[in-house]
């Protein structure tokens, strides 16, 4: 984009490095631009178990039996009983009926006595005293002669709550009991026990709480959490899962609506099977009962492994057509039907909709205007989000609105606070749909949320062109981490945000009406060098990895292995990884995703890494990894990745591409020098990537904007010190008419490394304390590694 001068623009003066104070200006004359509501909004991706196992309160996994040929999630006693998956397509003679068309599997139970079955739910179902459940389940028998005993027992086997089914006949039926708590236990489970004999067929085994957010469906704690960011829009439902790996794994909406019993579970790109529970009608709803303007994402015809051809792209554009008609047509048309009888007469006013999910390129520039022309032509209201990706974002027809995805470490989020001062106003309003610290964070500490504090100052003294936002992943189930940070963090029963989480929680807050100018001068803070450990990894990919040594630049070796001593020195990471070492070799033979081995020390920097690598079978090949200061961090060379296209270094983004092919059962001899903030790459040899980071060792110390908000006249102004040490600061306030009194709501906490848990979730918290001055300036010190939001009143 070109440059543009903005009057408001943050001025940053770097004063001497010796510095010990900062100053920040606030011109309450001349107020900027309004600030638009949608500014702060939440991304709700089914990533992490965030809907199944999460938000949408089905207690029960596998209810309808429909995840594989064998009964997942259920364990099964009786030693004169079998059960196995009934499947209305190959068994029987007729074939067994199905409960409906869309949910042709059931459990058979061939019954020759008692017999138990159990689920524990996502690794707990949370049952609390007093509290009602509703259970329910479709069956139906052959010749079966008993009655079921349902129980919701405790960890421990006590008896929380029973019911008994009876007259199970041979058509499906289904059956109902409303069940009390009578005590607690987060780690509770279902059983259903027999006693009869003959066949019986179960299907949609539902445990479901009464008590919901606003009676919609949604589990009461974390929907509440989502509330209280209060959001201006919601993005959904992915992300990833609007691309899916293919076309038959992406989410299809329509597939997704009306009774939960035809909602055909679909295996997730993130690893576990979603019931579709929540839907498109329940996205909607949420975004109703949050306030927030629903904000969906369709998928433009293209998955992460395929495109359509476009001679068959009019269906794909009809499906988005008909999304927003079920959204806002009126009842008498054919989807504006289907959301009235799903609950809904009323418009859901859908305005915005995105084409694509991080696409790009020539097809995505090929299928934007399809899009854009079909659903203009019949609904002039909506807004349409195209994809900045892979280098720039379609221009014939001009987006309204243009999405972008940032991910890196604290330092580059402080360092692109003034991203956005240049931006050409004449082109697309900016999105930046998805955001985060992803390295150098460890779970997502402190230091990660003051460095997306700065940035986000930077998108708020921009929002007369920067004018929607959302942090992304939003939520992860404990147990199943997918993704590494992600805002909010919860098991069966409890949950805990971020620091990041209070930083949005904040800036929503404390938005205000209209921008005004601020301008700040500020010492230069020290950063810690970058550096990290090493390691190898796959993604969809069998690999093997043999002769590793890592070099100083001295040439002294500061870690070598050839694996004749097993793992020693390497710590396994990833969920199914299958490492072993052989023949002087360290393998991996699970192709599933983000599998990786690290070792090596967090405190080297400059160093060499020399290795041979073996792709042996799977989709891409094989990843070496450095820099590498937490667990979860993903900074590597990525070599035949992208289905084996291409070659890549990649640090929350693609720093540097080329093309490649990755040839099977081929040692390959690599190299990776790491030096300051340089990291080059060779492959037998040849160099590949030779890329700087920006790792300057210096990043500006204070960051702030003001705003003024009309409900209560307050003048607001939000500063970062990004400083490890506290700052004294003189702040200017013009000529502001202030009463001298106010409030700072500060977060902070003793070390940048500080996080939230379980057993400690507000370790990491905002303080409020009241302020006084007198005058229009007021004298502060800003605590190293923090957040303050100063809300000062008006005469």
């Amino acid at each position: 984009m070109k440059k543009f001068f903005i009057a408001a623009a943050l001025a940053a003066a770097v004063l001497a490095a010796n510095a010990q104070t900062a100053k920040i200006t606030v011109d309450a004359a001349h107020p900027a631009h309004a600030i638009a509501p949608t500014l702060w909004g939440i991304f709700f991706e089914d990533i992490n178990l965030s809907a199944d196992g999460g938000i949408y309160p089905e207690l029960v996994r596998n209810r309808s039996f429909e995840d594989s040929d064998k009964p997942d999630d259920w364990t099964f006693a009786g030693g004169g009983s079998v059960a196995t998956i009934a499947t209305a397509d190959v068994q029987g003679k007729p074939p067994v009926p199905p409960l409906n068309p869309f949910n042709r599997k059931s459990l058979r139970i061939k019954a020759g006595g008692a017999f138990t079955l159990q689920n524990e739910g996502y690794w707990g179902m949370n049952i609390v005293a007093g509290d009602g459940y509703t259970f329910k389940l479709a069956a139906r028998g052959e010749k079966y002669n008993g009655t079921l005993t349902v129980k919701v027992l405790s960890s421990t086997g006590t008896v929380l709550a029973s019911g008994e089914i009876s007259n199970i006949g041979g058509r499906w039926e289904y059956h109902t009991l409303d069940l009390t708590a009578t005590g607690s236990d987060p780690k509770g489970k279902l059983e259903i026990s027999g006693d009869g004999k003959g066949v019986l067929y179960l299907d949609m085994v539902s445990l479901m709480p009464k008590k919901t957010w606003k009676n919609h469906g949604l589990r009461p704690d974390l929907a509440e959490s989502l509330d209280a960011l209060h959001p201006g829009f919601l993005r959904f439902p992915g992300g990833c899962w609007v691309e899916g790996d293919d076309f038959a794994h992406m989410n299809h909406w329509k597939k997704t609506i009306g009774n939960v019993d035809v909602r055909e579970p679909l295996w997730n790109i993130w690893n576990y099977y979603s019931t579709q529970g929540l839907g498109y009608h329940e996205y909607l709803q949420l975004a109703e009962d949050l306030g927030a303007e629903p904000l969906f994402d369709v998928n433009v015809g293209m998955s992460h492994k395929e495109v359509i051809p476009m001679d068959r792209m009019n269906e794909w554009v009809q499906d988005a057509l008909d999304a927003i008609e079920y959204a806002n047509g009126p009842t008498n048309s054919l989807w504006g039907g289907a959301r009235a009888r799903n609950g809904h007469p009323a418009s859901f006013n859908l305005k915005y909709l995105e084409v694509g999910n991080e696409n790009g390129g020539v097809p995505y520039r090929e299928r934007w205007p399809l899009f854009v022309n079909a659903i203009h032509a019949k609904h002039p209201e909506i807004k349409f989000i195209a994809n900045h990706w892979q280098g720039g974002y379609p221009s014939t027809p001009k987006a309204d609105i243009v999405d972008e995805h940032f991910y890196d470490t604290p330092e580059f989020f402080m360092r692109n606070a003034t991203h956005f001062d240049k931006y050409n106003r004449s082109e697309p309003k900016v999105f930046v749909g998805e955001y985060a610290v992803t390295r150098n964070c460890g779970l997502g500490n402190l230091r990660g949320a003051i460095g997306e504090a700065a940035f986000m100052t930077g998108l708020e003294r921009n929002s007369d062109h920067v004018i929607m936002a959302s942090y992304a992943p939003l939520l992860v189930n404990l147990n199943h981490r997918a993704w590494n940070p992600d805002l909010i963090n919860f098991d069966s029963e409890k949950w805990y945000g971020l620091p990041s989480y209070y930083v949005q929680k904040l800036f929503a807050e404390n938005r205000g009406d209209v921008s005004l100018p601020t301008t700040v001068e500020s010492p230069l803070a020290e950063t810690a060098p970058a550096g990290g450990m090493i390691g190898v990894a796959t993604w969809d990919t069998a690999a093997e990895y043999k002769d590793v040594k890592v070099t100083a630049p001295d040439g002294s070796v500061l870690f070598e292995s050839d694996f004749n001593g097993g793992m020693k020195g390497w710590k396994p990471l990833g969920d199914g990884a299958q490492w072993k070492t052989q023949d002087g070799a360290l393998r991996q033979t699970a192709e599933k995703e983000f599998i990786r081995a690290i070792a090596g020390k967090r405190e080297w920097t400059d160093y060499t890494i020399t290795l041979k690598a073996r792709k042996i079978s799977g989709a891409e090949g094989f990843m070496i990894m450095f820099r590498i200061g937490g667990d979860e961090d993903r900074t590597w060379w990525n070599v035949g990745g992208w289905n084996n296209t291409a070659d890549g270094i990649e640090a929350g983004g693609t720093l540097d591409s080329k093309p490649s092919h990755i040839e099977t059962d081929r040692w390959y001899d690599l190299k990776v020098t790491v030096s300051g903030k340089n990291v080059k790459c060779w492959l037998d040899g040849k160099l590949i990537h030779d890329v700087d980071f920006d790792t300057s060792s210096k990043v500006a110390s204070l960051y702030a904007v003001a705003a003024t908000e009309a409900k209560t006249g307050d003048l607001i102004v939000k500063v970062v010190n990004a400083n490890a040490q506290p700052l004294e600061t003189e702040v200017y306030l013009g000529d502001a008419k202030l009463s001298g009194q106010g409030t700072a709501i500060v977060l902070t906490s003793d070390s940048g490394a500080d996080e939230n848990s379980l057993a400690e979730p507000m370790k990491v918290s905002p303080k409020t304390e009241a302020v006084s001055f007198s005058g229009t300036t007021l004298k502060r010190s800003f605590p190293g590694n923090s957040l303050t939001v100063l809300r000062l009143q008006t005469k």
